[in-house]
């Protein structure tokens, strides 16, 4: 059996045109997963990013390099519209994906909301030691991917860190 890791690290990036826009024209954001995700997390490290494939992937080295976390959720940027990018950025980075991760968000997305749960691209996968999800931008999607990531990661991170 791994170990578990406990006390997890986590930090929360929100993917949105929008949301960013409002962001840098200091208006007020309205951004429900990301502060979801950050509150159920307890995240100390919380950003918005626009849906673009070189800062999704610079704010990911950022991090990594300048903050002490074990893990990165991603909120936004899932879906298959043109600018729904944050999964292609990761495909470019990622060491090793959790197939099985995508597998039973897609399961338990069915449960909830039918066929149209095959429009999300949402992954998790292993890169430089740290576990970055990938989720839509949806509260109730986040409220559902929580669920996994809350009860597997320390798991995850027990095999990662016994090399």
């Amino acid at each position: 059996m791994h170990k578990r890791i406990e006390n997890i690290k986590y930090a929360v990036i929100t993917v949105s045109d929008s949301r960013y826009n409002n962001l840098i024209m200091g208006k007020d954001v309205n951004d429900e997963s990301g502060n979801l995700l950050k509150k159920e997390l307890n995240a100390e490290i919380y950003t918005i990013i626009p849906d673009n494939k070189n800062m999704i992937k610079g704010i990911i080295e950022h991090i990594i390099e300048s903050f002490d976390v074990d893990c990165i959720v991603l909120t936004g940027g899932t879906g298959i519209a043109k600018r729904d990018v944050t999964v292609d950025a990761l495909k470019e980075i990622i060491e090793k994906e959790i197939d099985g991760f995508k597998i039973l968000f897609q399961k338990l997305s069915y449960e909830e909301v039918g066929f149209s749960s095959m429009l999300s691209r949402a992954m998790a996968g292993i890169y430089k030691g740290k576990i970055i999800y990938a989720l839509p931008g949806s509260v109730n999607a986040c409220k559902t991917a929580l669920k996994i990531i809350k009860e597997e990661t320390g798991h995850i991170l027990g095999h990662i860190r016994e090399g």
